[in-house]
């Protein structure tokens, strides 16, 4: 099965001004079996979240650069394409 993953953000465009929340939500559109889910920002080791669901309540200016999610359904792991979190 392949897994075909997609990051969205909100605010929409990963544009999130300082010490306002930031939601990153990771969407799967195929595969099978139950998924797990890991964060990473700039291909940093320890994951910042499992989940589907990524929130920062109080964005800071350590948080910006690129976030990937990592998605494995036992048989395949994909990542997502970068979202670039910018912090205003």
């Amino acid at each position: 099965p392949f897994l075909r993953v997609s990051l969205s953000a909100q605010p929409p465009g990963g544009q999130v001004a300082l010490g306002d929340p930031l939601v990153l939500n990771c969407s799967v559109a195929a595969g099978t079996g139950p998924l797990s889910f890991s964060w990473h920002r700039g291909g940093s080791g320890a994951p910042l979240g499992t989940g589907p669901r990524l929130e920062l309540r109080h964005v800071g200016d350590n948080d910006s650069g690129h976030y990937q999610c990592q998605v494995s359904d036992g048989d395949s792991v994909a990542w997502s394409p970068p979202l670039n979190v910018t912090v205003l």
